[in-house]
């Protein structure tokens, strides 16, 4: 395996040789020291104490929120505590890593790039963390991982220290450690507590935080309740290193074609909502104003359908375009295009100019929507997703209610005319138009626009269209709820195929993401450039057309997950620090 791995870092490194562009700020900082006090209670709970380090790096983001991992979901969120340098912080349950956990809100003690501080986080207490014993049925085992972070976003070593404290009463010959992760010593340190605890103490100066070190010590279980101790456990595994590159060559990619399939038709719904950049845990302060309703819905990861008939709806009110057909869809675009449009807009009429087919079109629409999320997520650097999100949450049911509370059809009508692609951001939209929209709808003056076969067919359209004179027009309120909720469920399928056939991870953003973060341990000072390129390979199967934003997205989460247990092996260490002394050889790196 040394061999493979010597030959693809050659390969790579060649191909990262060329100059990269610079990218926009990012989150980047050090955790340069970690001490986690962990007792274990006469109750059978546990309680934590942990006093974090962190230096943000010069050019990084404020690190203004901390994720803090939780070994289950049973912990007691009132019993928890965090400052900053002695200066208190808030708690939230806004946890943004994988598993359990809650997020602490820096707030105006937010680490600034270049600066340093010490945060302090106690949880009172964790129930349903002792288990059976698998080699003494009279004994309890209690294991511990510390929290870790992503890869990605940290740099350096990490000092890491972890103190068991035994329950009350055990007595110096009854514990048992167990196996110390890998760089720890083989033995804690033993001592005893200003309680007269027996303590055992890991310390590794040399860690990082970006691995999960697991810690473990046994003890009789007569010294917590019988019913603390959880006797049902899922199983374990583990995965050789040999067994992981096999099935990164062969076996993956197997499991991309056949078995995500399947799953992606489980869950093709959940997924079509999901193409924004994985969110990270260190997030910006305050409200992001002034965003228009297709990009809060962009932002708020509405489904596609509902974000390109928002832009349909809106360059038809402008009187930009016109639908001509509407399965499938043809939009005869005007000549001149109309004072206002957004950027976005403008790109949606361009793939519906007259000689597009429906491969252009199609290639055109992705291209689109990636511009559009690129700058959605440019626009937010530095301001607060969620409440951001919350601001156009409250807009949007304003406007619902003002629709709901007009005492007119007429009023009603021209409310939600009004305030139409801000309604759209309901997520129960559909029933809710069905809902309000019982009697007679006097429908917009622009409608005749969008619906073909309204007031007489299709006409041609070579300017803005102004009102015809004719006025508004009642429609049973039914009739006017199925076209509107219609268009918006069926748009892809008309347009640009079904977003949720076909949808599957990325085999080849997994296979650059993963290379990325093997090859960033091995030359730390390209780490930027082996990202960037990994992060480009992946991208380029978007901008081809043949995956999704979000199959992105779900292969660097398998490429994590993997790296995360190549990691954990001592035997692909090993390998990796033999290559890393093969390429110090070969005069491609400084000799370790």
């Amino acid at each position: 395996m040394k061999n493979k791995l010597l030959a693809m870092a050659l390969v790579v490194i060649l191909a990262f040789s060329v100059t990269t562009t610079a990218f926009a700020q990012d989150y980047y900082f050090s955790l340069d020291k970690m001490v986690v006090h962990v007792y274990w209670n006469a109750d059978g709970t546990s309680s934590l104490d942990y006093l974090l380090t962190f230096t943000n790096q010069p050019g990084g983001h404020r690190i203004e929120f901390v994720d803090v991992g939780m070994p289950n979901r049973n912990f007691d969120f009132n019993s928890i505590q965090a400052s900053i340098n002695g200066n208190p912080l808030s708690i939230s349950r806004d946890f943004q890593g994988t598993g359990d956990g809650f997020a602490v809100e820096m707030g105006r003690y937010a680490i600034p790039p270049g600066g340093t501080g010490t945060v302090r986080v106690v949880v009172g207490r964790v129930s349903g963390v002792l288990y059976k014993d698998d080699n003494d049925a009279e004994y309890a085992s209690a294991v511990f991982s510390p929290l870790y972070f992503q890869r990605n976003v940290i740099t350096g070593n990490t000092d890491i220290t972890v103190v068991y404290h035994l329950p009350p009463g055990v007595q110096p010959e009854e514990p048992r450690w167990h196996s110390s992760p890998s760089g720890f010593p083989t033995e804690p340190q033993t001592g005893f507590d200003s309680s007269g605890r027996i303590t055992y103490t890991w310390i590794n100066p040399n860690a990082n935080g970006y691995t999960r070190y697991e810690f473990g010590a046994s003890f009789p279980k007569s010294y917590v309740p019988a019913d603390s101790i959880v006797t049902v456990q899922l199983p374990s595994f583990s995965i050789s290193a040999d067994a992981i590159f096999n099935l990164l060559c062969v076996g993956f990619f197997a499991f991309m074609f056949l078995g995500i399939p399947v799953l992606s038709a489980i869950a093709g719904n959940r997924r079509k909502l999901q193409y924004m950049p994985p969110k990270i845990s260190i997030e910006g302060h305050g409200i992001k104003r002034g965003l228009t309703a297709v990009e809060a819905a962009i932002l708020m990861e509405q489904p596609l359908d509902k974000v390109m008939t928002m832009i349909l709806f809106g360059v038809v009110k402008k009187g930009a375009a016109q639908v001509i057909k509407r399965d499938p869809l043809q939009i005869q675009v005007i000549e001149t295009l109309p004072e206002g449009l957004h950027g976005y807009e403008k790109d949606f009429l361009q793939a519906f100019r007259a000689g597009s087919n429906a491969k252009t079109r199609r290639k055109d629409l992705q291209d689109m929507t990636v511009k559009l999320v690129r700058s959605v997520s440019e626009k937010m650097k530095g301001f607060s997703r969620r409440e951001t999100v919350d601001y156009y949450k409250a807009i949007m049911e304003k406007a619902w209610a003002q629709v709901e509370a007009a005492d007119t059809p007429e009023v009603k009508s021209k409310m939600f005319d009004d305030a139409l692609e801000w309604t759209m951001l309901d997520k129960d939209y559909d029933d809710r138009t069905r809902r309000v929209f019982t009697g007679p709808v006097f429908v917009p003056v622009w409608w005749h626009r969008y619906d073909p076969g309204w007031g007489g067919g299709a006409r041609t359209v070579s300017a803005p269209s102004a009102p015809t004179g004719r006025g508004s027009t009642a429609l049973p309120g039914a009739d006017f709820a199925a076209s509107v909720v219609g268009g918006v469920q069926t748009f892809s399928q008309k347009v640009i195929g079904n977003v949720s056939e076909g949808s599957y991870p990325s085999g080849h953003a997994a296979c650059g993401y993963l290379w990325s973060i093997l090859l960033a341990d091995l030359l730390p000072q390209q780490r930027d450039a082996l990202f960037a390129r990994g992060i480009a390979y992946g991208q380029s199967r978007v901008i081809g057309g043949v995956h999704y934003p979000t199959d992105l997205t779900a292969g660097r989460i398998a490429a994590a997950v993997v790296a995360a247990e190549l990691f954990d092996s001592a035997a692909f260490g090993a390998d990796l620090q033999a290559a890393r002394e093969e390429l110090a050889a070969a005069g491609l790196l400084a000799a370790p």
